[in-house]
């Protein structure tokens, strides 16, 4: 496995748990929100660079999706 997909891979265990702490799903309940998003789509595009960026910052981006039905790039 490349260094690109064990990074990937630590991202969407890092989501999940999020989701389970956070939002006291079940990891069950967790993974079928994080494979079914956009974000997940997303991460797994390694040209979209995603999976260089902190498992915080994509938790809020996967937040936002899921708050408002689409990723939202907010202006900082």
């Amino acid at each position: 496995m490349n260094i690109r997909k064990e990074l990937i891979e630590g991202i969407i265990q890092e989501l999940i748990k999020f989701l389970c702490e956070d939002e006291e799903s079940s990891i069950e309940a967790a993974m079928g929100v994080v494979y079914n998003s956009q974000i997940f789509e997303k991460l797994l595009d390694e040209e979209t660079g995603l999976y260089k960026e902190s498992s915080s910052f994509i938790y809020e981006l996967l937040k936002d999706e899921l708050k408002h039905g689409s990723i939202i790039q907010k202006e900082q």
